[in-house]
């Protein structure tokens, strides 16, 4: 049975799945629709929406010791292999995943404490979208061993108007254990080299 998470909760990985090894965290949006809107609009600048998954690993202290730590549309594997981008949709078409991360836990190295999961929109800015242009973004926990859905925590609302990126989630060692928190914090950073540099 799913856990439908709430901003904030807090679950055991270890305890909803004992077997779990490989975790695919999938992350999807839809396009909210302008109601009378034309061809011409000015809504998102006639851009497409390129929203774009990272991951931020971080040490015990929560600080990123070095970029390579961050795997995104631009470093897709971390160098340990623990962490696999599997590539960056542009336009978020198509149902289902849009952006997919493939978290091999075992292998995360030992210096590394916590993963924070964001999502932030390409060119925000010079193509004058945000996250209130959005609607149904999610992220969703899989356990690879067996394609059941551990957890999905539902994005969306009038809170996130105007915000431009989003901390969705997190996942971290605690007790020689990992766990998940929904975290659904938006900023308005305008990019993930911004956001980054809080972390630094």
């Amino acid at each position: 049975m799913t856990i439908t998470l709430q901003k904030g909760q807090r679950i055991s990985l270890s305890k909803e799945a004992p077997d779990l090894t490989k975790l695919m965290c999938g992350l999807g949006w839809d396009v909210a629709k302008r109601s009378g809107g034309g061809f011409f609009s000015n809504f998102g600048g006639g851009h497409d929406y390129d929203l774009d998954a990272s991951v931020i690993c971080l040490n015990a202290n929560g600080k990123l010791t070095d970029n390579k730590n961050v795997v995104y549309f631009g470093n897709l594997r971390h160098s340990s292999e623990a962490i696999v981008h599997q590539g960056d949709n542009l336009t978020g078409a198509g149902d289902g995943d849009d952006e997919v991360i493939i978290v091999d836990l075992p292998r995360i190295p030992t210096q590394i404490s916590k993963l924070v999961f964001v999502i932030n929109i390409y060119q925000c800015i010079a193509r004058k979208q945000d996250f209130g242009q959005v609607e149904n973004a999610f992220v969703r926990l899989v356990n690879l061993s067996n394609n059941k859905e551990l957890a999905r925590y539902n994005l969306s609302g009038k809170e996130y108007m105007g915000m431009t990126e989003m901390i969705l989630a997190e996942v971290y060692r605690h007790n020689n254990e990992w766990k998940m928190a929904a975290i659904g914090n938006g900023t308005t950073v305008n990019s993930l080299g911004e956001l980054i540099k809080s972390y630094c």
